[in-house]
């Protein structure tokens, strides 16, 4: 899926960790991932976050997609900053999964994401 993903490989994100029900993810702040404050724009980290949940909740080799997803900007991060996203599936059930992801710069949270997720029928 990530091979496809070409959203997310354009902006350099990389996988750090990848087994069934979990994920990680890096990528650091580049020049076009910063808004007029001098500040990441907060829809890069919300990629980065959304990319490690479609990571976790697609690893378990069901086609998965996002049903409803959510997060909290907790601390700016500026150019050059290394970003790690952590996804750590909480629940699944039927064709359902809840999601959460810890953004990480070195060992301090900056962003908290939830998403629930639903599988899909092969092929769409």
């Amino acid at each position: 899926m990530f091979a496809a993903d070409n959203a997310s490989r354009a902006l350099g994100i990389e996988i750090v960790d990848l087994h069934p029900g979990v994920a990680t993810t890096t990528v650091t702040v580049g020049e076009t991932m910063v808004n007029g404050h001098g500040i990441t724009h907060g829809g890069y980290v919300f990629l980065l976050a959304d990319t490690t949940f479609a990571l976790a909740c697609n690893s378990r080799g069901d086609a998965a997609v996002a049903a409803r997803a959510d997060i909290r900007f907790l601390r700016a991060t500026r150019l050059g900053d290394v970003l790690t996203a952590t996804a750590v599936e909480r629940e699944r059930f039927g064709r359902n999964g809840l999601y959460d992801v810890t953004v990480r710069r070195g060992g301090e949270v900056i962003a908290e994401f939830r998403g629930d997720s639903r599988t899909i029928p092969s092929g769409g």
